[in-house]
């Protein structure tokens, strides 16, 4: 269900990736950030220096790549990207930190993924810009170890908080990334819609961003979703008519729900009461992966009320009782009143 779904911020495609601003004055958004990127960007190049490793989190689709490639592109070198699961022996890290250029960034997405012996092989390079071989096996197994230029890793995570200690001290910056405002991304959504060759009235843009979960990402792919509407049941013109008709067709709702968060909110009200029920069961129920549930879905979920999260489980609230056109429980009612 993973792929098929158009809200799912983790899937990434090739179209959105060619969207991608390339600097930072392009980048809406992330104001905070982007100034402190600025000045740490500036200094390293009058100093002639690698800047400082950098990592970022924040949930899925709010610009943590776009920002490593654009860190990369300020500083005027190469970008190099990888992510914690594909790493997945020491000597597959080996091979890509030896082959990098002074200065180069070094990308790893989902780096709280990383196998813990390819982690430690990172320490050094991070700290030290050294790396740590080991020839053999057994007593007669020798370490060596092999100068690397000196490189910027960027990392960024959607889980900061399994990053282990020992790693997340060796960043020197450490950024987190927020939801966007309706305006940021209905800025975002008339800047792609220049790159791809279509014109939207500021009304339109307006539809689409609130629509959007506040995320960059799923701005962009609604977007895409419209422009075919209006190429295929339209004339090509995207006014707000356009927009709200094809997001009715694709599903998603004025608050941004989909037919995913729907059947989540569903599956607590209906299958299992209200809840409390734990993510494992909410998950299967559903037929998407834990990991999915808890950081494509749920955070919007939360972040807008439809879902509390307590130690027993997942809980319905009067508002996901109200969306989805249920009597809302008294014992409810109740809770919010007090």
């Amino acid at each position: 269900m993973n792929e098929e779904s158009l809200l799912n911020p983790a899937v990434t495609t090739e179209e959105e990736i060619s969207l991608r601003p390339r600097r930072l004055d392009e980048f809406v958004g992330q104001e905070s950030v982007k100034e402190r990127l600025r000045i740490s960007i500036e200094a390293a190049r009058e100093e002639e220096r690698e800047l400082d490793h950098v990592m970022f989190s924040g949930p899925p689709g709010l610009g943590k790549t776009t920002l490593a490639g654009v860190i990369a592109a300020e500083l005027g070198v190469a970008f190099r990207i990888t992510s914690g699961p594909a790493l997945e022996r020491p000597g597959d890290l080996a091979a890509i930190l030896s082959n990098l250029q002074p200065g180069d960034v070094f990308f790893i997405d989902e780096i709280h993924r990383l196998p813990r012996p390819v982690e430690e092989v990172l320490y050094p390079a991070m700290e030290d810009f050294q790396l740590d071989i080991v020839l053999g096996k057994g007593p007669t197994a020798q370490s060596i170890r092999i100068d690397l230029p000196r490189f910027t890793l960027v990392g960024a995570t959607t889980r900061k908080g399994k990053v282990t200690a020992p790693l997340r001290d060796r960043f020197g910056i450490e950024e987190k990334l927020d939801y966007y405002t309706d305006e940021e991304l209905a800025s975002i959504i008339v800047r792609s819609a220049s790159i791809i060759g279509f014109e939207i009235g500021d009304d339109a843009a307006d539809v689409i961003s609130r629509r959007s979960r506040s995320t960059p990402r799923i701005a962009n792919r609604l977007l895409a979703r419209v422009r075919d509407y209006a190429v295929a049941r339209a004339d090509g013109t995207i006014d707000a008519g356009i927009a709200e008709q094809a997001l009715h067709v694709f599903e998603v709702d004025e608050l941004g729900l989909d037919k995913v968060d729907r059947s989540i909110l569903d599956a607590v009200v209906h299958k299992f009461g209200g809840g409390p029920v734990g993510l494992s069961t909410l998950a299967v129920a559903v037929g998407e992966e834990p990991e999915t549930v808890e950081d494509a879905y749920e955070p919007f979920l939360l972040q807008i009320g439809m879902l509390n999260r307590t130690p027993r489980g997942r809980v319905a609230t009067a508002n996901a009782y109200a969306h989805l056109g249920v009597d809302i429980p008294a014992n409810i009612q109740g809770s919010l009143l007090d």
